[in-house]
């Protein structure tokens, strides 16, 4: 089952903090398709509105903006999985878990039964792992995790979530013992 973003209508009138706080896709989607954010040349402040962002990289279809915005929300929202979610499907040795993060911050905290992502795990999954296969991954926030199974779902695996807020979120919501850093 997919976690959901709370989302609210956006309008050019919407500043960026806003539409960025409703829809947080929207940072890298912006990017992606308009090259709006990530780099001091097309940069924005949170108090610019999306009229001002867009104009200045010459988007005049506002209204389509705004629809690949919520389009794009809606595609990451479907990638996450919440970490009580998580937590069943372990319990019911129904997922494989893959860590995304470095070896130094998975001797920091891990989550039991995961397999850290390495490059020859990497090269097994897309070589001899089922399309269908159930895949967790995660890292410290869910953030590098989200853009991995990005990438795995556009090579046609079917069945790939990101543990929404990483492992962060694990330790707040399903092990408190875990140690948080």
């Amino acid at each position: 089952m997919a976690t959901e973003t709370k989302t609210k209508e956006i309008s050019g009138k919407s500043t960026m903090q806003e539409i960025l706080e409703a829809y947080p896709a929207a940072k890298e989607t912006l990017f992606q398709r308009y090259h709006v954010g990530g780099c001091s040349s097309c940069g924005y402040a949170p108090t610019d509105t999306l009229d001002q962002v867009l104009a200045g990289k010459g988007v005049l279809d506002l209204e389509e903006a705004i629809a690949h915005i919520k389009r794009s929300q809606e595609t990451m929202d479907k990638l996450q999985i919440a970490p009580k979610e998580l937590q069943k499907l372990l319990e019911e040795r129904r997922v494989k878990l893959v860590d995304v993060r470095t070896d130094e911050e998975r001797r920091l905290a891990y989550i039991e039964g995961d397999v850290l992502a390495t490059q020859e795990l990497e090269q097994e999954i897309m070589e001899k792992w089922p399309k269908d296969t159930a895949i967790v991954l995660y890292c410290h926030k869910g953030e590098r995790s989200l853009q991995a199974a990005t990438s795995l779902s556009s090579q046609g695996f079917t069945n790939v979530k990101s543990l929404k807020g990483g492992i962060d979120a694990w330790s707040d919501q399903v092990d408190s013992l875990l140690p948080r850093y």
